[in-house]
């Protein structure tokens, strides 16, 4: 099982939606990815004030969202925050 994590570090001065994240951005994301699942974390305490953590079965299904034409997320992230995002790629363990 393989974890996108999508990271949004807190940043003085940034703004974060996280009504239109959870409600607009996230299952528009899904949609696109042929996703059911997602954990949506809002940070109370710790270095991030929002993330997102979608699994997928194999690489090979990362790598077929991703290649996916991603305009339309990448362009909707001005509609919720003014923070760059920080992905990571993690393995579970089983």
């Amino acid at each position: 099982m393989i974890r996108l994590s999508v990271l949004y570090p807190k940043t003085e001065g940034a703004t974060f939606d996280h009504d239109y994240y959870l409600n607009s951005h996230i299952p528009m994301a899904c949609r696109m990815w042929g996703l059911t699942q997602v954990e949506v974390d809002r940070g109370i305490r710790g270095p991030y004030v929002a993330a997102a953590h979608f699994r997928f079965e194999s690489m090979d299904e990362l790598k077929k969202a991703m290649s996916a034409d991603s305009s339309e997320i990448s362009s909707d992230l001005a509609n919720y925050t003014t923070i760059t995002p920080v992905m990571q790629i993690s393995e579970l363990a089983d």
